[in-house]
């Protein structure tokens, strides 16, 4: 995720620009339309043709309209599924933080292999669930796992539930063994249930893309939208109509670009949602919660994005 400070410096913010994959994209395609618009304006030019391609603007007006405000609405679901997405890792803080308080308010002073325990799977649920959300839970990134603990996520398919089960499981056994209360019970259990909630939630985000027919529709007119406007501008603009074409091509494939790139934000483009440090904080507070020694470096799990 690119991170910056807004309303402080406007061009310095813009050089941010250069750093984006999308916008490489965006630049790419720009040219190409760049290029096929010079073609149009040299041999229309050349041959004197502009009598035969003389296409009334005003339509092209009214068009770009219909683009726009089919933009509008593209981006505007794009940037709710990437908001959805953050208030979610939001709450998960928040729950993380609330289960690790009641945990630590609850058991027994002297149980500090609970508190380890708890420690260790809160903050590995969310190294889990980070990459459970890209390309599946990697193990090795899994902090303070024993040879067994290791062998059995091996063979889970779906790692974040495993371990909320364990956190289940292991504050059921205090509870049958009388370190807690059946009331602490009801309110650690809350903040359980919250984790695979919002499990369930970002999960929706990564598999419900935006209909297929209605992504295709805006990139098919867009293109079009590109093909035509050459024809529109060189019979009266000559070869102005090459620069004029590419930025407003800029425009639209831009904010196309962009929000296809931000609608499934648990990635790891430049403006997809830092996840992973997320992650690292959530650890760092629950640790420090339930009064346990940080991991060294070397058993903390590696950078899950690059930080611009």
């Amino acid at each position: 995720m690119i991170v910056y400070k807004s309303n402080q410096h406007f061009f310095g913010d813009i050089l941010h620009l250069s750093r984006s994959y999308t916008m490489t994209k965006v630049v790419r395609g720009v040219l190409l339309i760049g290029l096929f618009a010079a073609i149009i304006c040299l041999v229309v030019i050349h041959f004197n043709w502009q009598r035969f391609v003389q296409i009334d603007r005003t339509i092209f007006g009214f068009l770009g309209i219909v683009l726009s405000i089919l933009l509008v609405f593209r981006t505007n679901s794009a940037y709710d599924r990437w908001w959805e997405g953050r208030k979610q890792w939001g709450a998960l803080v928040n729950h993380c933080r609330n289960l690790a308080i009641q945990l630590h308010a609850t058991l027994p002073v002297e149980d500090t292999l609970s508190r380890k325990f708890f420690g260790v799977r809160i903050s590995n649920f969310c190294f889990a669930f980070t990459e459970h959300l890209r390309a599946g839970t990697k193990i090795d990134e899994l902090s303070d796992l024993s040879s067994a603990d290791r062998e059995r996520y091996a063979k889970i398919a779906h790692v974040p539930n495993f371990i909320s089960f364990e956190i289940q499981s292991r504050v059921e056994l205090i509870y049958r063994n009388g370190g807690i209360t059946g009331f602490n019970l009801l309110n650690i259990k809350t903040h359980m249930q919250a984790l695979l909630d919002i499990l369930g939630a970002c999960e929706r985000i990564k598999n419900t893309p935006i209909p297929f027919s209605y992504a295709i529709f805006i990139k098919i007119f867009i293109v079009a939208y590109a093909i035509l406007l050459p024809f529109s501008l060189v019979s009266e603009l000559g070869y102005y109509a090459i620069p004029i074409t590419m930025f407003v091509i800029f425009a639209f494939l831009g904010l196309e670009l962009m929000a296809q790139e931000i609608e499934e934000p648990f990635g790891l483009d430049c403006n997809d949602l830092p996840t992973g440090t997320i992650a690292r904080k959530i650890k760092e507070n629950v640790f420090e919660i339930l009064e346990l020694p940080h991991l060294h470096s070397s058993d903390t799990p590696a950078l899950y994005e690059k930080i611009f």
